[in-house]
């Protein structure tokens, strides 16, 4: 038997089975990433490897000495599915959209705090300059994020001083502007724009300009200083003194800017200097931004569930990380300790400046100062971060500990999720999930369940659909289970629910209760007597507050389901008229009632005689079957 199979034997969820003995022995040897599934199908790690076969082999050779956190790994794979890409450079850049999208567990998923703003550089003729928190792929270029919000605002106000960027968000072309499309604005009559938009400044003068802007956001002042000084004594020598004036201020603009700057480092060299610290199963990597020899900027990531990472595996996602996202790359990286593969991130870091790249581990000296720094920084931040977990944990919402109370549970319902249903007839069924969070809505978690199996006015049935889909799903994703369920209905309804919650086996994980219409009771699973909550409580003002959101978000579903099949049915079932056609008439028109009462002058802008006829006959088919 060899190695591998025998590794295969000890896998503690049986993958002693010759398919994926099979498929191990049958996977390339090209660079690509490889993804681990568990018996529930759920991905749960995802690497990228130079030689796909090597890499996933060296998982289970007998022998092998890993790591708890790849010992608990290997015993839940249960599958394996390979990505093959032409370079190790790809197999990073997809491995890291893998990880962000499927969030595996045994991943180091590293994530910023917070939502830190950034500035973005619109990719146009004329490029727009605005701070945003969204990253949109369309060509433009961000630089950020800025932890600082004082500081990007500092940095904005004194590039729109400096450069008179535009601040409007007009299409501005070259075509534009000869079709004499757009006229200033009040930006140009005060100054703080060069009026682009009637092509008062040639689009070559503006691109200058954003070139500045970038070398700035870079932390490259020095080249801008260089060039404000050159424009001032090139117009001073043409005698053009009013322009002189302007890049004088500029520059001393400028100078004021720099001067606050924390100088670090005498030496003008760009660097990024990596720091990382860890307390209670939780660690803070942080990057400092260091050019032309000042800290111009840091970030940082927290990293949860690390107590079987090693520092040396941690630091490396985080370069690797910081460098997919960022735009510039210097020439010394410094580290407070070794990573897995030096070598590998220093030629894929070399082959993306097309330099050498310098990565140092100082021991001593103002080098090592630098590391401590941003040790000191993770370690702050991570602190930081730990007490802000503490406290937020530590405070309850009054009517959230008034509901734990009233309910006898045993912790508060920091997460509440209620359900409801929705449909006429027995036709649209569908079902809501709304979710609180210490009280308050979340509505970014709220989901809207459209009935797959039920076809028919069974409430009790949507609802043990509802809740298998909604929390089976939780399980394969293992994502956060609520503290409280709450059912919008009477016993059959919560009997329902508690069925399929106790098929799944997380009856002790959270409470489930019903809640009825009539009496505003609230009802437990397997128990008779219902508890009437005082009708001035906080208590039921909560239950009563998810309840009516829960009804309202079904409600809105179904309409918007109902007015959709209405419309469609309406218009498509008239012979010779399809879904374009439908759409042009809905959307020029408006609704089927304002189509019907439309004269013939309307409709024919839309559509040719044959359409209308067909539509008049239809309509007068139906007033006949009415009247009938």
């Amino acid at each position: 038997m060899s190695e591998i199979e025998e590794g295969l034997m000890n896998n503690e969820e049986g993958l002693s089975n010759i398919t994926l003995l099979e498929k191990i022995a049958n996977l390339p040897t090209k660079p690509g990433v490889y993804q681990y599934y568990n018996s529930l199908g759920t991905i749960i790690y995802v690497g990228k490897a130079k030689n796909l076969r090597s890499r996933v082999r060296s998982y289970f050779q007998m022998g092998r000495i890993h790591d708890a956190k790849t010992t608990a790994l290997i015993k839940k794979i249960d599958d394996i599915e390979v990505i093959v890409v032409d370079t190790e450079a790809e197999a990073l850049i997809l491995e890291d959209n893998l990880i962000k999208k499927h969030k595996p567990r045994y991943n180091v998923l590293l994530r910023d705090d917070k939502s830190y703003p950034f500035i973005r550089i619109t990719n146009e003729p004329y490029p727009r300059v605005f701070p945003t928190r969204r990253v949109i792929k369309d060509g433009s270029k961000y630089f950020g994020p800025f932890t600082e919000l004082s500081r990007m605002k500092q940095m904005f106000r004194m590039l729109r001083a400096l450069f008179l960027l535009r601040s409007c968000d007009l299409n501005i072309t070259d075509n534009s502007i000869k079709n004499k499309k757009h006229k200033i604005c009040l930006d140009f009559h005060i100054k703080k724009c060069e009026g682009p938009c009637e092509g008062l400044i040639s689009q070559q003068e503006y691109a200058e300009n954003i070139k500045q802007v970038i070398a700035i956001l870079n932390g490259k002042t020095k080249d801008t200083e260089k060039f404000l000084t050159e424009q001032m004594e090139i117009f001073s020598e043409e005698m053009k003194f009013e322009q002189a004036a302007v890049m004088r201020n500029r520059l001393s603009m400028l100078v004021d800017y720099i001067a606050k700057q924390k100088i670090v480092s005498t030496d003008s060299i760009d660097r990024d200097v990596f720091g990382i610290a860890t307390a209670d199963n939780t660690s803070c990597t942080i990057v400092l931004k260091i050019r032309d020899g000042k800290l111009i900027g840091k970030r940082h990531y927290i990293i949860k569930n690390t107590i079987n990472l090693s520092q040396e595996e941690i630091l490396q996602r985080t370069i690797e990380r910081w460098y997919l996202e960022s735009d510039f790359i210097p020439k010394e990286i410094h580290l407070p300790n070794e990573i897995i593969d030096i070598e590998y991130v220093s030629d894929w870091l070399g082959r993306l400046k097309n330099s050498s790249i310098n990565i140092i581990i100082p021991k001593i000296g103002d080098k090592r100062k630098f590391v401590e720094m941003a040790n000191t920084n993770a370690d702050f931040n991570l602190r930081e971060y730990i007490l802000s977990i503490d406290k937020r944990e530590s405070i309850v919402p009054k009517m959230l500990q008034s509901l734990q109370r009233d309910l006898h549970l045993t912790k508060p319902p920091r997460r509440i999720e209620c359900f409801d249903n929705s449909h006429i007839q027995g036709t649209d069924i569908v079902s809501s999930m709304v979710v609180f969070v210490d009280g308050k809505p979340k509505k970014s978690e709220y989901r809207k369940y459209k009935a797959r199996d039920v076809k028919q006015n069974d409430d009790f049935a949507t609802m043990r659909e509802t809740i298998y889909r909604r929390y089976s799903r939780a399980i394969r994703e293992n994502s956060e289970l609520p503290d409280l369920i709450i059912v919008d209905g009477g016993k059959g309804q919560l009997s329902s629910a508690y069925k399929i919650i106790k098929e799944l086996g997380i009856i002790h994980k959270v409470t489930l209760i019903g809640l009825a219409k009539r009496l505003e009771e609230v009802y437990f699973p397997e128990e008779e007597e219902a508890i009437m909550l005082p009708r001035t409580s906080s208590s039921l003002r909560l239950i009563q507050m998810l309840r009516d959101e829960a009804h309202r978000f079904a409600i809105t579903f179904h309409r918007e389901l109902r007015s959709k099949r209405t419309l469609q049915t309406e218009l498509t079932e008239i012979a010779g008229i399809g879904e374009k056609t439908a759409n042009i008439l809905l959307t020029e028109i408006g609704s089927v009632e304002m189509i019907k009462s439309a004269d013939d002058a309307t409709i024919l802008k839309h559509t040719n005689a044959k359409i209308l006829a067909k539509i008049r006959e239809h309509f007068k088919n139906s007033e006949n079957k009415i009247e009938d």
